[in-house]
């Protein structure tokens, strides 16, 4: 306490970002402060008024550090970056490391073509998104590759290949590859892929319909009726999209809702006008928190990573240095980026529309919430465990009459599915169809230690392991348990009878299995759980054997 009280005494009374400790030396609180004095001095005031919450971390603090930094924009993007790195238990935290994706356009290119990445480069492209879910993207690319005909190979468009692909046979592409179209008739085209993707309809559909009676008018019809149906199939997709908003503006759209000590906080994604995705974060105990904080903590966070903030973000209440925010974001777009709290007209409906589907979110995650409660005090008695399972590890084979085989290892906990810590393995050391053998393999190489050396990340041990199978995959992996000493681990083996629809579970020393019942919370548990490592073990297999059988593809020459 004494080297606390005195480095609160010889604070720095420039702008920067305060670290709090407590006595084993963890993290427990990131800020940032215009001056570091001020602030971090307010904290440990006699007679503050301080929520519970802001209490709660008083008491722990036995240590703190100071970085200074040159401006109070700097101290935010910091404490972004800290936060993200440290997850601080005082903090609000974004439980999402993913990159999110976008449609990158390299206008600058002759021949410029369509790709996915997930990270915002300074190099003149265009990018759009970020689209969330994932499957909102891949419905774009379709909509464009089956209405604009735009190359989608990644050979060298120069002119001198010998012939069309079968894009050019279906009129998915007009094979400027052999010269058959020119660099300004591709770039019309990319042009109106630009249109498109920027919500500008009215522009996109104009041009098209101009062209279309072009071709008429030259008596070319079935160029004219291949026009005709192009425009029909976008006006179909914009109705499908379209909010109501007028003009193409690109948003991000904030909604929060409240349930007990429950928050979630929605995110909508405008773009021209389109609704292209939404995301949602989700805390369970949050009931110390303030509105301001949750929405500005996520504000910050969010765009901390590579993501593209659009022209406007609306708000569902301010936030506390929001001049500072707008500062950071237009540095990060190179135009400005207005923060709103709408109160009235066509952006509040937007704002109302982002909180119900806020609230829908809300009432989901704690549904599910529930449902795996009881789905882990059932397991629990199930597998006679002594305490509730908080992280279950499940394993599956996949291979093709023993060709190309490989295993995956999928991981629940704290009641969903944690893919940042999911495996996949080929099998090295068994030749042909054996389960029972590659079983052994990778579960001896999950648990003997050369795996998690190997990716840098040291797993944790499971409180329960499931095997896709019967008595004989599940002896296989009791085995190499006892051979890495990890035979105190809960395990079980998974699978149907053949002809029946009953799940068993078989138990280590029971000759027979037992039959869940279909409608029960740990079925429903343990069944999703193996189909979702069932999806990966097969995702991967079919991977591998695509790989095996199509040839590397090389660069046309003349």
């Amino acid at each position: 306490m004494a080297r606390l009280s005195s480095k609160l005494a010889h604070l720095p009374r420039q702008p920067g970002v305060y670290v709090m400790k407590n006595a084993q030396g963890d993290i427990v609180y990131i800020g940032k402060a215009a001056v570091l004095a001020d602030r971090v001095r307010s904290y440990f005031q006699k007679g503050a008024d301080l929520s519970p919450k802001i209490r709660a971390l008083v008491a722990q603090v036995a240590d703190l550090e100071t970085i200074i930094t040159k401006s109070e924009l700097e101290a935010l993007i910091l404490e972004s970056n800290l936060i993200k790195r440290h997850r601080p238990r005082f903090n609000v935290v974004l439980r999402d490391d993913k990159q999110y994706p976008y449609l990158r356009l390299p206008i600058q290119d002759a021949f410029p073509r369509l790709s996915i990445v997930r990270r915002v480069q300074p190099d003149k492209a265009l990018y759009f998104g970020p689209y969330v879910p994932t499957g909102a993207m891949r419905e774009t690319l379709k909509v464009i590759r089956k209405v604009f005909p735009l190359a989608t190979c990644n050979i060298e468009i120069d002119g001198s290949a010998d012939r069309a692909c079968l894009e050019f046979e279906i009129k998915r592409c007009m094979a400027p590859c052999t010269g058959n179209q020119s660099r300004e008739a591709y770039q019309h085209i990319v042009q109106q892929v630009r249109w498109f993707l920027e919500g500008r309809d009215q522009e996109l559909l104009a041009s098209l319909r101009d062209e279309m009676n072009r071709f008429a008018a030259c008596e070319e019809f079935e160029e004219a009726a291949r026009l005709r149906d192009r425009i029909l199939k976008i006006e179909r997709t914009l109705e499908t999209q379209r909010v109501a908003q007028v003009g193409p503006v690109d948003q991000d759209v904030v909604g929060l809702a409240r349930a007990g000590t429950a928050a979630d906080v929605q995110w909508l994604f405008i773009r021209g006008g389109l609704l292209i995705g939404r995301r949602d974060f989700f805390w369970p105990d949050a009931g110390e928190i303030t509105d301001e904080e949750l929405v500005r903590s996520t504000l910050e966070q969010f765009y901390s990573k590579a993501v593209l903030p659009p022209k406007e973000v609306l708000l569902p209440v301010g936030v506390e240095d929001q001049v500072l925010i707008q500062q950071w974001l237009r540095d990060k777009k190179g135009e400005p980026v207005k923060i709103l709290v709408p109160e009235r007209g066509a952006k509040y409906h937007l704002r109302q529309l982002a909180q119900e589907n806020a609230a829908v979110s809300l009432n989901e995650h704690l549904r599910l919430e529930t449902e795996s409660r009881e789905a882990v005090t059932e397991l629990r008695t199930l597998l006679g465990l002594s305490a509730i399972p908080s992280r279950v590890e499940c394993f599956d084979i996949s291979n093709t009459m023993g060709a190309q085989s490989v295993a995956s290892m999928v991981v629940w906990e704290h009641g969903r599915m944690k893919k940042g810590d999911y495996r996949r393995f080929k099998i090295k050391t068994v030749d042909g169809a054996n389960d029972f053998a590659s079983m052994h393999e990778v579960v001896k190489r999950r648990y003997g230690g050369s795996l998690a050396n190997k990716a840098g990340k040291v797993l944790p041990t499971p409180d329960v392991i499931i095997i896709d199978g019967g008595m004989g995959q599940l002896g296989a992996a009791m085995d190499a348990l006892a051979q890495v000493g990890l035979s105190q681990v809960a395990i079980c083996g998974l699978a149907k009878a053949k002809g029946e629809k009953d799940e068993r579970i078989f138990l280590p020393g029971q000759k027979f299995p037992i039959v869940l019942p279909v409608k029960s919370p740990a079925t429903r548990l343990v069944q999703t759980i193996r189909d979702e490592a069932h999806r990966f073990a097969i995702t991967y297999h079919r991977k591998l054997r695509h790989e095996a059988l199509i040839p590397v593809k090389t660069t046309r020459s003349s």
